[in-house]
């Protein structure tokens, strides 16, 4: 009775969560399922739910509950329970096959879970879980379409979760998914392929006879299907490629599968199924194709190769003469996909040997032109055609082959499709209020990439249609601006110049690819005096209000431009600069420089207001910025000098701070600006104090304004007006601080900043500490001045000048830190980065560079009892305990800075944390233990080294057993050895962790892993042996005498010391046992018996 109550009671509940509208209700449901889920006899009632439940929502929280279950990571079910689970589920789908399809998939992906987590398990000499095809095939030969189909769908789902890797396997190792993965594509993977493809193969034999409208019919094709392509996508070698980058894969299939793909009727199978599925599968069947079609190019042999391209290619000949199913959007895109695969991973030599090329390439040609005319039907799918063209193109200079390739006959073709219907598309946005692709600047940069290389193949023809086609645009829009046309022929006019402009500027950058001619560079000469015209008439209109989008063309141009035109390896003979001197008089680079300049002015200027003109246009003066002979010429030209000297909101009103105008987000743009400026100041600079002061003069004025309005902190308008004013100088000083790398001029700005403004930015954090907009540019000002970038910080013997920024940095972090940390108890989870982590992550950047820039003898601080590096560090221990440790790895940022400054520390500062209070020094300790597994390599190194010095400092202190004063004056206290004895399992995980990773794992750090190993295993000898044990133990009988020679090596000629010569020995002891212990792993044949337990990570000790 009280089964039943407590049956009902979860019924009731799974009804509010996922049937209620109420929040609270639904809220109120959720806490109680979690409860459910822990509970110790959950196990049974999830049984009974899906024996007895009415309700199919009843049956779903059985079956996620039960996957929760089996896949808690630190609580493994006994080997009997899972396989009565996983035999219950298959006999629960046999004798229910019409249970609702949310249920079924729950109860599929339970059974493809189990059986992947227990791939190893071993039960009277068998294993257990990897009978599938046998266990499935039961259900796929009943006959019945819905048994087969639920066959399927397992099948299916369990290809997909062995590929998969969970985000508990992604966290901790990858290790063992990948041998569970490759273990079931070397015994079970092709045996599924090929039961899908004869499943497929008899579905296309009977195509006719099927009725696809019945649900399932199409239900069992497309699960089939799913099935084929899961097995082709399958990840073979563990390369886990990113599925954005889809183009450049390669499909590793296995030498086994050799057959399947020799056998042209695989290949035939899907072009079959294409043509004669409806469009709603269709798309499935060429996906397939895609991935056929990219099988890695050693599967087969030369001759093997063409004849297998040679099917491939009049298959897509085929679609391509009959192209009415194309005109499903689905189909569409995986055919474009499609193309592009026949040269990402064919070579053009190959494709022109095909039986009638010439028409192939024409109809491809064909196809692509009225592609890219219909402009607005799959625009993602163009990237897939211009990739093709662009690969055959570039692949021209290498082409051995006699048969001609036709590209210079058909290329000019797309080009001019390209160009011609970008700007067709302008009139059409605009007269329907379209979305407009020039919005959209990740696809233009991409797409212009791609046309960059297809633009330089009969160059001539390109530069022609470009001439022309601007040539009539430019005319017309200077006729309309001339007699003051409408505004909407104007926004066509200027919507396709914007179009030529990006054009003109990509085939220009195209020029690297190819040996340039002087023909082609007279014709980017003369592409270039076009744009610079039609510059100069835009810019006579900017006080009117300007074309925003034509000018961000404009911007992408001039950098095209740059890079290849201007700098230290152009050669300035190019026929361009003659161009430029005949039509415009730029006669040399200097005058071209100039234009570049004036543009930057004038778009600093007028476009104030527009954030991303404002980011282009300081990107370009910063790139001109670097090169060190366009650097030289810049600073000689006037209008750098006017800049120099004028670099204040008056001129440039993006500077200005006007609450009206201007985000506090977009002031981001400033630290470039000035970071340029700076760079171009020091090229004349030397020791010219006057002429620095000069340049800081509008920054002095500023920084007095902010004072005196802190100063009447009373008034609310001037409180906002200083604080964006401080926001706006502590960007603009960051800037000039990153440029200033030489100890002259990094000496001037530290004479100007201190003592004079250092305590306006301190008041400023004590006022606005919980504000980030704040506090993030003046933490990163100060982090900033405290890195000695470039050795900038070589102060005179003399000079105090090191102790006293080291006391303005203590004083920062700890005005921040007291603070902040009262904000810690009401801030929301998705808050807790930019309001206080980033902030804790700024100072631990700061403190690091502090203590690591070798300009501060920290000694000296408790000798005269000067508390500031003690303030400092006090105050990193609470900052640190006030993150949880999840927080310190999730936020990359975060944990490469508090690995970094930790590494530091317990390099220069062990003193300070022998005498850390326990909990503290257990807390870092158990951070440095879960770095050492982080799949950020920086991280893992950096704790390693950490790891290092802490193990180094203990063993030389339990080793001389003497305690002593030290240099600073600070006791090494015995507390923390006592807390190691107390707590000995902590140092032993770290052994088991760091032993685990280096026999059983991709380590690929493996020299920064060797140096703490020797220390752990001389300070828990005891426990090393126990763990050598335990994996000796675990290997097959036959392997135990070569595993524990392993160890014998390992630890031979090892002395009980950590010297530097014993630890080389020891790191070249280690490489030889882990190529030796991988090659005994390798060895283990795959049966049962020979390894009954796999290796797994924290299993020992």
């Amino acid at each position: 009775m009280a089964d039943e109550q407590e049956l009902r009671r979860l019924e009731e509940l799974c009804k509010q969560m996922y049937e209620t509208a109420d929040s609270n209700i639904r809220s109120e449901a959720e806490k109680a399922l979690v409860s459910f889920a822990i509970s110790p006899d959950c196990l049974n009632k999830c049984q009974l739910l899906l024996e007895r439940g009415s309700s199919a929502y009843a049956q779903l929280l059985a079956a996620t509950t039960l996957t929760k279950l089996v896949t808690r990571p630190n609580v493994t079910l006994p080997l009997e329970q899972r396989i009565d689970i996983r035999n219950y589920i298959l006999n629960y789908l046999a004798n229910r096959p019409k249970l609702l399809h949310y249920v079924s998939q729950a109860l599929v992906q339970l059974f493809a879970r189990i059986t992947k987590l227990g791939w190893f398990d071993v039960n009277k000499d068998e294993y257990v879980f990897r009978n599938v095809v046998n266990d499935v095939g039961k259900f796929i030969q009943s006959g019945t379409t819905q048994h087969v189909m639920t066959g399927v769908q397992l099948l299916s789902q369990l290809v997909s979760e062995m590929n998969q890797v969970s985000e508990a396997e992604a966290s901790r190792s990858l290790t063992k998914h990948r041998k569970i993965a490759s273990s079931f594509r070397d015994t079970q993977l092709f045996e599924i392929f090929q039961l899908a493809c004869s499943l497929l193969r008899s579905a296309a034999g009977n195509l006719k006879s099927l009725d696809l409208t019945d649900d399932n019919q199409h239900g069992l094709l497309s699960h089939t299907l799913n099935l084929a392509h899961n097995a082709l996508t399958f990840d073979f070698i563990g390369t886990s490629t990113d599925e954005s980058s889809d183009d450049l894969c390669t499909v590793q299939i296995p030498t086994s599968w050799r057959t399947a793909f020799l056998d042209f009727s695989t290949l035939q199978l899907f072009f079959d199924l294409f043509a004669g599925l409806p469009s709603s599968l269709a798309p499935m069947a060429l996906s397939c194709l895609v991935q056929i079609a990219s099988v890695r190019r050693s599967l087969f042999n030369n001759a093997e190769r063409a004849k297998f391209l040679n099917n491939l290619v009049t298959g897509v000949r085929g679609i391509l003469e009959n192209p009415q199913g194309l005109a499903d959007p689905a189909n569409y895109h995986e055919f474009c996909r499609l193309l592009a695969r026949l040269k990402s991973n064919y070579q053009l030599g190959e494709l022109v040997k095909v039986d009638n090329y010439p028409d192939v390439i024409k109809l491809i040609a064909e196809f692509t032109v009225t592609s890219l005319q219909m402009w607005q039907f799959a625009p993602n799918s163009v990237h897939y055609l211009l990739s093709l063209w662009q690969r055959m193109v570039a692949s021209v200079p290498y082409v051995k082959a006699s048969e001609p390739h036709l590209l210079e006959t058909y290329t000019p073709e797309v080009t001019k499709a390209y160009i011609s219907s970008r700007l067709a598309s302008v009139h059409v946005v605009i007269r329907e209020g379209l979305e407009d692709p020039l919005d959209d600047h990740g696809m233009i940069s991409q797409q212009l990439e791609q046309l960059s290389t297809i633009g330089r193949c009969e160059y001539d023809k390109t530069c022609s249609v470009l001439v022309t086609l601007f040539d009539e645009s430019a005319a017309l829009y200077q006729e309309l601006v001339a007699s003051g046309g409408q505004s909407v022929e104007i926004a066509v006019r200027e919507g396709r110049l914007t179009w030529l402009v990006y054009i003109i500027g990509a085939v220009i950058g195209g020029r690297v690819s190819f040996a340039s001619t002087d023909e082609h560079d007279a014709m980017d000469g003369e592409l270039v005096c076009r744009v610079l015209q039609l510059m100069n008439l835009t810019d006579s209109r900017l006080a009117q209000g300007g074309c925003e989008k034509l000018d961000q063309a404009i911007l992408s141009f001039f950098e095209q431009f740059r890079k290849i035109y201007v700098g230290d390896q152009v050669q300035k003979t190019s026929k361009v600069y003659r161009r430029l001197s005949d039509v415009l008089g730029l006669s040399d680079e200097s005058m071209v420089l100039s234009v570049f300049i004036g543009k930057i002015i004038t778009n600093l200027k007028y476009w104030g207001r527009s954030e991303q003109i404002i980011s282009k246009t300081l990107q370009l003066l910063s790139d001109l910025s670097v090169g060190y002979s366009s650097v030289r010429k810049l600073v000689k030209l006037d209008a750098v000098q006017f800049m120099l000297n004028n670099h204040t909101s008056e001129h440039f009103p993006f500077l200005g701070i006007n609450s009206g105008t201007t985000p506090i987000a977009d002031m981001r743009c400033r630290t470039t600006f000035y970071t340029a400026l700076g760079r171009l100041l020091l090229v004349d600079l030397g020791e010219d104090e006057e002429k620095f002061y000069q340049f800081m003069s509008p920054l002095t004025a500023a920084f007095e304004a902010v004072g005196n309005l802190l100063a009447n902190a009373g008034n609310p308008s001037s409180l906002e007006e200083a604080k964006r004013s401080l926001i706006g100088l502590a960007r603009d000083l960051r800037g000039i601080a990153f440029a200033f790398n030489t100890k002259t001029s990094y000496m001037m700005l530290f004479e100007w900043i201190y003592p004079n403004y250092i305590p306006v930015l301190q008041r400023a954090i004590e006022l606005w500490y919980h504000d980030p907009t704040v506090t993030t540019p003046v933490l990163k000002l100060m982090a900033e001045l405290a890195q000695n970038r470039s050795q900038r910080l070589q102060f005179d013997v003399s000079s105090p000048n090191g102790v006293l920024l080291f006391r303005e940095v203590s004083k920062m972090i700890v005005m921040y830190g007291s603070r902040g940390l009262t904000l810690s108890e009401n801030v929301q989870k998705d808050q807790i980065y930019p309001l206080r982590l980033k902030g804790i992550s700024i100072c631990f950047s700061m403190l690091k560079a502090a203590l690591c820039g070798n300009y501060v003898n920290f000694g000296v601080f408790r000798l005269y009892g000067d508390d500031a590096l003690d303030n400092a560090l006090s105050m990193f221990v609470k900052l640190l305990l006030s993150i949880s440790q999840n927080d310190l790895l999730d936020y990359p940022k975060l944990s490469q800075n508090y690995y970094g400054l930790l590494e530091c520390l317990a390099q220069d500062h062990m003193s300070f944390i022998s005498n850390l209070e326990p909990q503290v020094f257990l807390y870092i300790l158990s951070t440095i233990s879960e770095g050492l597994t982080a799949l950020d390599t920086m991280v893992c190194t950096g704790c390693c080294a950490t790891l290092d010095n802490i193990i180094t400092y203990l063993f030389r202190r339990l080793t001389t057993k003497k305690k002593k004063l030290n240099g600073s004056g600070l006791n090494d206290s015995d507390a923390f050895l006592r807390i190691l004895e107390l707590n000995p399992d902590i140092l032993q995980q770290m052994l088991s962790t760091v032993l685990n990773i280096i026999m059983f794992e991709d380590c690929r750090n493996q020299w920064s892993m060797s140096r703490p190993l020797l220390g752990l295993i001389l300070l828990n000898e005891e426990h090393f042996n126990k763990v050598r044990g335990t994996i000796i133990a675990s290997q097959p009988a036959e392997k135990h005498q070569t595993m524990a020679q392993c160890f014998e090596n390992l630890m031979e000629g090892i002395e009980r010391s950590l010297l530097t010569k014993n630890r080389d020995k020891f790191t070249q002891n280690l490489s030889v046992f882990r190529r030796d212990v991988n090659d005994s792993l390798k060895a283990q044949n795959n049966s049962p018996t020979s390894s009954s337990t796999s290796p797994d990570m924290m299993t020992y000790g």
